[in-house]
């Protein structure tokens, strides 16, 4: 109650000081302006302690305080949670890229080894080939050398008949022809 009647004393004095009393005589006086003006402070602050205005604002500034807290708890964990993921792209990134790089290393290795089976297959049918060609060039050429021979023998044949005609008697032609079957019937029995 006291409080109140300072409140309204201070409130009577403020409306009854005017300027033109200002900040003369004894400072206690309701004529000083600054005296005046100290006791509005001090009515203004009591106000405030009335009406519990520090304590209202004390709460508000601690649930402010705690949702800040409470942003930068979560700030926190969204950043760890963000860390975390990073390191789990960065290290599928690093399978990824190793995995990339055996199946290079991998097709490099089967282009190689293809090349070389090409190679090999390559050389396989040039050896046919050649072995084909050689074979065929064998075969050529024992056809013409028995060709040759048959050739020679038909035209020894020819000549020697032609010799034997031109040289043989009847009676050479009959003992040529006995001589004949006696060597036949001695290599028969």
């Amino acid at each position: 109650m006291r409080f109140t009647q300072i409140t309204l004393t201070g409130a009577v004095a403020t409306l009854a000081a005017s300027p033109a009393f200002a900040a003369s005589g004894p400072f206690f006086s309701l004529g000083n302006t600054d005296f005046v003006v100290l006791l509005g402070f001090i009515a203004f602050i009591g106000v405030l302690f009335y009406f519990k205005v520090p304590s209202m604002l004390g709460g508000m500034l601690d649930q402010r305080a705690v949702g800040i807290q409470s942003e930068l708890d979560e700030a926190r964990t969204l950043r760890e949670e963000a860390q975390t993921l990073l390191a789990s792209y960065e290290r599928k990134q690093k399978e990824v890229q190793a995995q990339a790089d055996r199946i290079v290393a991998a097709a490099k290795d089967e282009a190689n080894a293809a090349a070389e089976q090409a190679r090999a297959d390559l050389a396989q049918s040039i050896e046919r080939r050649l072995a084909a060609a050689e074979d065929q060039i064998a075969s050529a050429e024992a056809s013409a050398v028995k060709e040759v021979r048959d050739q020679s023998v038909t035209i020894a044949i020819a000549v020697a008949r032609d010799v034997i005609a031109k040289q043989m008697t009847a009676a050479n032609g009959s003992s040529l022809i006995d001589d004949a079957i006696a060597q036949v019937d001695a290599k028969l029995h």
